[in-house]
């Protein structure tokens, strides 16, 4: 069997982001259920925000297009999600507008329909980011994507970690990892 490709990124660009840092422990359950992971930083893929005239003139940006690419090539989404004012980022929402538009030989929402996505948040106070999780959530069933049911939010964030972006509680450790351990089983079980 083919190991899964999970595609792993953060809805946070700020490079002391609690998401990022979350994020990076969580994928090492991906390589421990067998997956291949591929980590990235939305900082690298930065994009205009979604302009319906300015796509209908010049088509799709080429950061947005590098990460359809992305998305294309695996199988498995694992997001990591900041809330804002109990939302999604304005940076994660207007990845997936661009992302989800049509471009050259490839419809609207493909590479989002058939992917298996899980998710994770963290936030300083006391809910983790979870009321963040509901919309994120949301949206991508709405396009196609088959959301796991299990999810994780680390409250109190601002205290969670140590000097060295490591969690210093290992169950939190543990079960951020279990997350992406488990989108990385069931995605090879609908991918088979």
């Amino acid at each position: 069997m083919t190991a899964p490709k999970i595609l792993a990124f953060a809805g946070s660009a700020r490079r002391d982001s609690f998401n990022v840092a979350l994020l990076a422990i969580a994928v090492e359950g991906v390589r421990e259920a067998g997956g291949e992971v591929t980590l990235v930083s939305m900082r690298d893929y930065p994009m205009p925000m979604y302009d319906g005239d300015m796509e209908a003139e010049q088509g799709l940006p080429e950061h947005a297009l590098r990460f359809k690419a992305l998305l294309n090539a695996h199988a498995g989404i694992l997001i990591a999600c900041p809330e804002y004012n109990s939302s999604i980022t304005p940076l994660l929402k207007n990845t997936i507008d661009w992302t989800s538009r049509p471009s050259p030989g490839q419809p609207s929402l493909q590479c989002y329909q058939g992917k298996v996505a899980g998710l994770l948040s963290a936030a300083p106070g006391a809910l983790g980011g979870l009321r963040g999780l509901v919309t994120v959530r949301s949206i991508l069933g709405n396009i196609g994507v088959t959301v796991i049911p299990q999810q994780f939010s680390l409250s109190k964030a601002g205290e969670a970690f140590d000097d060295q972006k490591r969690l210093k509680d290992e169950s939190q450790a543990a079960k951020a990892r279990a997350i992406a351990a488990t989108l990385t089983r069931v995605t090879a079980k609908l991918a088979g």
